[in-house]
């Protein structure tokens, strides 16, 4: 690929960055709060220009809606292959060599390498602007972080507020009324549909606790002192936001992925949770969540800013039998066995199916109806391309991640377990070269087409 000198300048950059990172990370706690904010208020432009270099370099970022796509409620659906190729490369050029050809002559496309945090060395919870603002308008709790901002477009980004679907009441349809659910309106919306205990879990699920860069010690990343975080504040409305984190479970940190928030829709169909960490039930992921997520899997840190250790016989399970209730969206063209109904659907759609069940090799992991299969895949995407740093994030092996289900899927952009493909049309291409799979353009299309049906 060609670089240029501007790139060539940040990526070489990126050792000194990192060292300076890690110093930051050895002496913050002996630094105080006021004079650690001025000093990385300070710092923050220049990391998130070396973010946004690279988010330019490997992917075409402007708006370009589908033409009569949305998702539940509106937001128009991004089309096409949005990653950028090496330099007099196409895809079917790149689609006739093998694996061990892409890697050796370094052709494999950066931006299906593993996508940095936005601040990498620093890591923890950040989030995008909508929801920062509206959370900030209904409670007066400001989850801005003084170091780092968010770095993908918001068009990029799922519906804001998402619907909410309910297996209880499919009869109503969305039941958000619009609105992002917090801990001031629950009541409001959902004291009619829901018993005493899932009320109960919905309110947990709202309310803020402790974490890592926001709680009320010295040791964070917002301006004042904070109440702290939400399970919804990333799996807003029980879907998803996009807001990102690395992986508290893997070190160094220069090998820890970034992680998409996948959305809580069919949970109750799901038999593993966690990209990665294959934890079985929502109550394993729902209490594992507080007792380390939160706080980057230290147990000291957890002690000291404020843990919250919930009670598996009646919170945990509260909240995980609300959670047990988020349906996927209404899918009006496929029949009960999840398939196309062919009276309802185009014949790109029809095409779209047979490459899934076909020729795409798809539906051996994303079985229907609610195209999972529950289980733990590694594609050995690593035997493409050789090990580089870039931002911070050590791109290797990323190791066995889990089938997330398929419905509902236009939803929940980006995609991937760490947010590299920002439209499904980069989610064909690149599982095209990954399975070897020769599909033609059409075939590509067509099979986008099916997917937007699920």
């Amino acid at each position: 690929m060609v670089v240029g000198s501007k790139m060539r300048r940040l990526i070489a950059a990126v050792p000194v960055m990192a060292l300076a990172c890690l110093a930051l990370s050895a002496s913050a706690a002996d630094e105080e709060l006021p004079a650690l904010t001025k000093r990385l208020q300070a710092e923050k432009p220049q990391f998130a220009k070396r973010q946004q270099a690279l988010l330019a370099e490997r992917y075409d970022l402007t708006d370009q809606p589908a033409k009569g796509v949305a998702m539940s409620r509106g937001k128009p659906v991004q089309e096409g292959v949005r990653v950028r190729l090496p330099a007099n490369v196409t895809w079917a050029k790149l689609a006739a060599l093998s694996p061990e050809a892409i890697k050796q002559q370094k052709l494999w496309p950066r931006g299906f390498l593993p996508l940095p945090h936005p601040h990498h060395e620093m890591g923890g919870m950040v989030f995008p602007k909508f929801l920062i603002e509206e959370t900030k308008k209904q409670t007066d709790r400001d989850l801005t972080r003084f170091d780092l901002d968010f770095d993908l477009p918001d068009h990029f980004l799922p519906d804001f507020p998402p619907a909410i679907y309910l297996t209880t009441r499919p009869d109503l349809g969305d039941v958000s009324q619009g609105q992002l659910v917090t801990l001031s309106n629950f009541n409001a919306l959902f004291k009619d549909m829901l018993n005493p205990k899932q009320l109960e879990g919905l309110r947990l699920l709202v309310t803020p606790f402790p974490q890592q860069q926001f709680n009320a010690t010295d040791d964070r990343r917002s301006v004042k002192a904070h109440a702290g975080v939400a399970c919804f504040d990333c799996h807003a409305n029980g879907h998803t936001n996009a807001a990102t984190h690395t992986a508290g479970d893997v070190r160094p940190n220069e090998h820890r992925h970034r992680i998409d928030t996948p959305s809580l829709r069919g949970v109750n169909i799901q038999r593993l949770f966690g990209s990665q960490r294959a934890l079985k039930t929502v109550e394993d992921f729902t209490e594992f969540e507080q007792r380390a997520a939160y706080f980057d899997g230290i147990p000291a840190d957890a002690t000291r800013k404020g843990t919250n250790v919930l009670e598996r016989g009646s919170q945990v399970h509260f909240m995980a039998e609300f959670q047990e209730l988020l349906d996927f969206p209404p899918a009006p063209k496929l029949n009960v066995f999840g398939k196309l109904n062919p009276a309802k659907a185009s014949e790109s759609e029809l095409r779209g199916q047979q490459v899934f069940f076909g020729k795409g090799q798809c539906a051996i992991c994303h079985t229907p109806p609610f195209y999972t299969d529950n289980l733990m895949h590694n594609m050995q995407v690593e035997r493409f391309f050789q090990e580089v740093t870039v931002n911070g994030l050590t791109a290797s092996a990323d190791g066995p991640i889990k089938t997330f289900p398929l419905r509902g899927i236009k939803d929940s952009p980006p995609y991937l377990h760490d947010d590299r493909l920002l439209t499904l049309a980069d989610t064909v291409e690149f599982f095209n070269l990954v399975l070897e799979l020769q599909l033609s353009e059409q075939e590509k299309q067509d099979l986008v087409a099916f997917m937007r049906t699920l």
